[in-house]
């Protein structure tokens, strides 16, 4: 991980670790206490009597293979879907790379390929299905008369609507061939197993990558009054086609889904723990907010900065020196043509609303804002930083964080001052990753 260092000691901490080393430190913790190589292997299920076949999608399905392989008692074969730059070496389970967030032609034939596979299996054998955040877009088979190219402009008017990931994957389960436990199907009388890295706020297995292979409560008429709240228009034969019912997926009770079984291996909950601890080894008290905030990128922001303020005013709820830490699911609605992810629109935000009223940042107080899948949005950082100096810096360059927010380029306002956290992609992914330290 990379960043701009900055030598100011962490208050209580004997170590004297710097704050935007200590805050990097964190969100490494984090991410590795969510990694499959950590977390996989205590709950693969016993080798079948038959075949078993791995197939996946996702943001960390590529190394979720390779801990398969590395753990797996028996032989194997299969196919996972992962995001470009995403994939790493197995020697059994064959890797393809696709598009994300907007899906294309590579994810489409990668799921063709997958249902082809999962065909004539028997009781004897398994479909270990490995699912991580990332998959609804990389495992992109578009329902019978719905092109690939009308999923594409979907995506796309979805992600910028500020639609939640429940309702983007309501939309995208009643137009796919192979969401919404359509995948499960296809495996006829196998039993499936699928293992799940949530990405999802509140860890519900069946919004994950849109549940390929879990039963699915919403229905077509929740998928068109999505559509309806943000007023995203959508070709006639998208619309007929919710409208008709003939998207509806199979629902929870139903016996064709009685092999499947699954797991959820990693959340978001676990890499705050993962960073609580290694903050309380430094002597820094550490608090979680919550493992599934939701909302607009800027509106949470200003809520933390409230905290931040209390903190500061009145030792409440907290006493200083403290860390608040938090996760979730942001939004951002797109009105700008700036760059940037909802981490670095979170920060940017926060950094407005830390302004002590003289253009300058509140003193004593550091964060960080990441993904944890090492990519915000489709930039090339993880996150960015923030410092007490960050207000100063930026007026010095020329910068008004308010400017850039109204432009929705989060990512411009802090590769200029330095503070971008890069580190490639980390292929686990439990969303946001946010870490305030109050010295």
């Amino acid at each position: 991980m990379s960043a701009r260092p900055q030598a100011v000691a962490v208050a209580g901490n004997a170590a004297a670790l710097e704050p935007r080393t200590f805050l990097l430190s964190l969100f490494q913790h984090a991410v590795e206490a969510v990694s499959p190589a950590r977390c996989l292997a205590q709950h693969l299920p016993p080798a079948p009597r038959g075949r078993t076949i791995v197939i996946g999608a996702g943001k960390g399905a590529a190394s979720m293979a390779q801990a398969v392989e590395q753990h797996w008692q028996g032989p194997l074969s299969g196919l996972v879907v992962t995001r470009y730059q995403h994939g790493v070496p197995c020697r059994h389970i064959e890797v393809v790379e696709a598009g994300h967030p907007v899906p294309d032609e590579a994810g489409w034939q990668a799921a063709q390929r997958m249902l082809e596979m999962v065909q004539g299996l028997s009781e004897d054998d398994l479909v270990l299905c490995l699912i991580s955040g990332g998959g609804s877009s990389l495992l992109s088979l578009p329902a019978p008369g719905i092109t690939l190219a009308q999923k594409q402009a979907l995506n796309k008017a979805l992600l910028r609507s500020g639609a939640t990931i429940f309702e983007m994957n309501c939309v995208r389960k009643h137009l796919s061939a192979i969401k919404g436990g359509r995948l499960a199907l296809a495996c006829g009388r196998a039993r499936v197993h699928t293992l799940l890295i949530s990405d999802i706020p509140g860890d519900d297995p069946a919004v994950i990558a849109s549940g390929p292979t879990l039963a699915d409560e919403t229905t077509c008429a929740d998928a068109l009054a999505v559509l309806g709240k943000y007023q995203i228009d959508v070709p006639d034969n998208v619309r007929e086609y919710l409208a008709s019912g003939a998207g509806e997926t199979p629902k929870p009770g139903d016996a064709r889904l009685r092999h499947a079984t699954h797991a959820t291996i990693a959340t978001a909950q676990e890499a705050l723990e993962a960073a609580a601890r290694h903050a309380q080894s430094h002597g820094i008290t550490a608090h979680i907010l919550s493992d599934c905030l939701e909302g607009e990128a800027r509106d949470v922001a200003l809520v933390h900065a409230g905290i931040v303020r209390q903190i500061l005013a009145h030792g409440q709820p907290f006493e200083r020196p403290c860390l608040l830490l938090s996760g979730g699911e942001t939004t951002v609605t797109v009105r700008g043509e700036g760059r940037g992810g909802r981490n670095a629109e979170f920060l940017l935000a926060l950094a407005a609303a830390l302004d002590d009223g003289h253009g300058a940042s509140l003193p004593g107080v550091h964060a960080i804002a990441c993904d944890t899948d090492g990519i915000d949005g489709t930039e090339d950082n993880a996150g960015c930083l923030l410092g007490p100096d960050t207000l100063t810096r930026a007026a010095a360059a020329g910068l008004s964080p308010k400017n850039h927010l109204q432009n929705n380029d989060g990512y411009s306002f802090f590769a200029a001052l330095d503070d971008l956290v890069v580190t490639q992609p980390t292929r686990t992914n439990v969303n946001d990753f946010r870490a305030i330290l109050i010295e």
